[in-house]
């Protein structure tokens, strides 16, 4: 007899960076015990980062619809510092009420409308406890202007299919970052014209 496994959706986007996101992120959330992760997707960044990261708990998070999937992928591979996923709404009141040291976020500003960005900002001080850290990965503009000509073609793609969406600009972000009371304090550059975006408690 055979153990059923189920076969989880993959991001092939998600394995090519993993493991550069982890070497960054061992460095900015290395005094942090409690991490909670908006927008988790697949689950493949959680599963991996617990794994290889068994001291830090991780909390991963997901709107609704999206949960079933996560749901599997974390109780069939997951370890015992990787906690159960929680529903959640950025605009919603569904936030946990636990405390947490750091916050991660993967590929989600440029898909999430400008007021759900807002609202995701607005319960930082919240759900962070100081010294509180801020992590972001993804693309970004700067000064107005695209990293490189391919992310002006992935912005035009994502604002032709949903007008709300778009790179967003890291001055507009910088700017909810530092009302909900954290300076900016390093851009890690990443493979394929990404960025890490860390922000610190102040």
């Amino acid at each position: 007899m055979y153990d059923y496994v189920p076969a989880f959706p993959n991001s092939e986007a998600c394995e090519r960076n993993k493991d550069p996101i982890l070497a960054v992120l061992r460095e900015v959330f290395a005094g942090c015990k409690r991490v909670i992760e908006i927008g988790s997707g697949t689950g493949q960044h959680a599963v991996h980062f617990s794994l290889q990261w068994p001291e830090l708990v991780w909390q991963p998070t997901e709107m609704p619809a999206q949960m079933p999937w996560l749901r599997k992928r974390v109780l069939y591979e997951g370890p015992v510092n990787l906690r159960a996923p929680l529903e959640l709404d950025v605009t919603g009141d569904d936030w946990p009420d636990t405390r947490y040291d750091g916050l991660f976020t993967a590929n989600t500003l440029h898909i999430m409308a400008w007021p759900m960005i807002e609202a995701l900002f607005a319960r930082l001080p919240q759900v962070l406890r100081p010294p509180s850290i801020l992590a972001i990965y993804g693309p970004f503009r700067f000064g107005g202007n695209y990293t490189s000509a391919s992310n002006a073609e992935f912005d035009g793609m994502l604002r032709g299919r949903d007008p709300a969406s778009g790179i967003r600009d890291f001055e507009a972000v910088d700017e909810l970052a530092r009302a909900a009371g954290l300076g900016f304090v390093a851009n890690h550059a990443m493979p394929a014209n990404n960025h890490i975006l860390v922000w610190m408690g102040r």
